[in-house]
């Protein structure tokens, strides 16, 4: 046999055998429909308006004033090509953030107002003020004490041409029932997050459930209807994001029970662009666990 049979054969072989061990989905035909749904509707809400994948920048903004526009010489610089050189700026005044609109740009409410000068409800804020020019769109973000401006572009690239998130096989048993062990009073927990900062959070408790037979806890945070989990594992660097996942799960149900579902565990914003603040998991939320469920990395992300 020739040397360049022998590699064809090898090929062939390591192929079926690649295909033989290929990962499959475990569960229902209903359940493996609710997590592909659920997926589907992550997929579209990160394209819509108010999505990740529209973010083309974050400006920190210095008490005082901050000129914006395209011009390099500005302190806040807008896309060139979708923004006039100079349109005006941002004042930062006693936690106090206003615009003022040069006279010849317009820049519009989402009512379709025009703008010349207002102040800027940021977004900790009931009714967060949206301004817009062409396909560009900002508001004001707090974090801590600092002010900042995100700005999204609607016609960004990585929306037109987003490919999609790669995941594991679902696979039901990484559907756990959860027993939730109340803090009283809340615990107030560290979380960290990518600006380098420390905040304190409530904890109202924590999920304690088992994979095959060895038991974890993870604690939570309050969303409403939901518990919000930031987790990592040991997958976290590898396969998923080394910042760690997001996961919601559903409170207590009219029986008591609760279920933790990691075929639902997804990537933070801040693996789709650089001008997203996440935050990470807590030092006891690390899990000495491959949960091999859920949203693998996106991109060069680690």
């Amino acid at each position: 046999m020739s040397k360049y049979n022998f590699l064809f054969l090898t090929a062939i072989v390591l192929l079926m055998n690649s295909c033989g061990n290929e990962l499959k989905e475990k569960g229902s035909a209903e359940y493996i429909k609710e997590i592909k749904n659920w997926h589907q509707k992550r997929i579209e809400n990160l394209k819509k308006d108010n999505g990740w994948l529209n973010l083309v920048g974050l400006y920190w903004l210095k008490e005082g004033e901050n000129k914006f526009g395209s011009d390099k010489s500005n302190d806040i610089d807008f896309p060139a090509g979708k923004s006039p050189l100079f349109m005006g700026s941002f004042f930062l005044r006693d936690s106090v953030v206003t615009v003022k609109v040069k006279g010849d740009v317009e820049v519009f409410l989402e009512n379709c107002e025009q703008v010349t000068e207002t102040e800027l409800k940021h977004d900790l804020q009931p009714g967060t003020t949206i301004l817009d020019h062409g396909s560009l769109r900002w508001f004001v973000i707090k974090r801590g004490e600092r002010y900042g401006i995100r700005l999204r572009d609607l016609d960004a690239e990585l929306v037109k041409n987003f490919p999609g998130i790669e995941t594991y096989p679902i696979n039901s048993d990484w559907k756990a029932e959860a027993k939730f062990e109340a803090y009283s009073p809340n615990k107030i927990i560290a979380v960290p997050n990518v600006l380098g900062t420390i905040d304190k959070e409530k904890s109202p408790g924590a999920l304690v459930f088992k994979i095959d037979q060895k038991e974890y806890k993870l604690d939570v945070l309050n969303a409403g209807k939901f518990y919000f989990v930031i987790f990592a594992d040991e997958t976290s660097g590898i396969e998923t994001y080394g910042g760690g996942r997001f996961l919601y799960v559903d409170k207590p149900d009219s029986t008591g029970k609760i279920f933790i579902d990691f075929n639902k565990a997804y990537n933070p914003p801040c693996v789709f662009t650089k001008y997203a603040t996440c935050p990470l998991p807590p030092k006891q939320n690390h899990l000495k666990l491959e949960i091999t469920a859920g949203e693998k990395n996106y991109g060069h992300n680690h």
